[in-house]
């Protein structure tokens, strides 16, 4: 059974299983799902705790001690089992799948385990504590799902506020969903029940955004031009390293213009999305975005992600950021922008 965090309350309501598995992109979804866990087995009478934290040198054996092991007061146990690579290693993926074999009658065990890739999630440890364990994944709270996440933890607290100040909100939390809940929690003491107004929430919101580099694609992408201009500011500020923020972008241009030229010449899009490592929701936004602009825009926004390279190399004149946000307004599809590389 795989759930989110936000379907764990209810799941929780109805009923404690032997066995969970909590992982995710997001560490404070990740925390606050354990600790609802944990804090339901108490109440369903497991009293004791065993925690084992499976970091470099952990020897395995202790996870098939604590399954075996029976308390000296027939109390009923938590066995909370932490790995914080998650990555177990030969001796942890056969101690985990036989963990997953035999699980203790008397505990409610409960694995976390930080962001898994697609290749851990099909391993075979991983396997055998799905097939037995009710499976939690914390998902990133994307941009476009943050205001209904804000209005909900606002509306737990008793405040409610408009599309416009969620919207606020939303972008000067970005990618910082600890900051976020902070920040909405301080609502809480500076303000009574009831609705919030705009300027009252301007006045007391941080600007405590973080950006993630991987962004910047799936902005341009879905020709979220401020979206993406704000992110790229954010990174700079942030002090990432502009070859870094270039490559990301030059991979956008090279796999559109493979994927119109395919389109173009009837070949397989599906294949070149593969060749060019082209997942998740990039899938269907690549093609999207190819359709949106032709040949001649691909080609002029890779000839300026070569003139970039130079700029940030000192062999050619120019801003090599303000160059960078050009580009990624081409690609987002303003016309401006592509003015500007045509008219070199």
């Amino acid at each position: 059974m795989e759930i989110d965090t936000e379907a764990l309350p209810k799941h929780l309501e109805r009923k404690v299983a032997p066995c969970y598995v909590v992982f995710g992109d997001e560490p404070l979804l990740v925390l606050e799902a354990t600790d609802r866990i944990r804090a339901a087995a108490a109440a369903a009478g497991y009293s004791t705790r065993e925690v084992l934290t499976a970091e470099k040198g952990f020897d395995w054996s202790q996870l098939h001690a604590a399954a075996n092991s029976l308390s000296l007061f027939g109390d009923r146990r938590i066995i909370d089992l932490r790995i914080p690579s998650g990555a177990p290693g030969n001796d942890g993926s056969d101690a985990l799948a036989g963990f997953a074999a035999r699980l203790p009658d008397d505990a409610v065990s409960l694995v976390t385990l930080p962001r898994l890739e697609r290749k851990q999630q099909s391993a075979k440890w991983f396997a055998a504590l799905a097939a037995v364990a009710v499976v939690v994944q914390a998902q990133k709270v994307t941009l476009a799902r943050l205001p209904a996440w804000l209005a909900g933890r606002l509306a737990a607290q008793g405040h409610q506020a408009d599309h416009q100040t969620l919207d606020f909100m939303a972008t000067r939390v970005e990618g910082n969903l600890l900051a976020a809940h902070q920040e909405v929690r301080k609502l809480a003491l500076l303000f009574p029940p009831g609705k919030l107004s705009f300027e009252s929430v301007k006045d007391a919101v941080l600007d405590v955004a973080r950006y993630d580099v991987w962004g910047l694609g799936p902005a341009v992408l879905k020709g979220e031009s401020a979206h993406f201009s704000r992110m790229l500011e954010g990174l700079r500020a942030e002090g990432t390293g502009l070859p870094l923020v270039l490559w990301a972008l030059a991979e956008e241009v090279r796999a559109l213009l493979a994927v119109h030229t395919a389109s173009r010449r009837g070949a397989a899009v599906a294949q070149v999305l593969r060749d060019h490592k082209v997942w998740g929701e990039r899938q269907s936004l690549v093609p999207q975005a190819a359709k949106r602009l032709d040949g001649a825009t691909l080609m002029a926004a890779l000839a300026q992600a070569a003139r970039i390279d130079r700029i940030a190399k000192g062999v050619a004149p120019g801003n090599a950021w303000d160059e960078l946000r050009q580009l990624g307004l081409t690609l987002a599809g303003a016309p401006t922008a592509l003015a500007t590389v045509e008219s070199r």
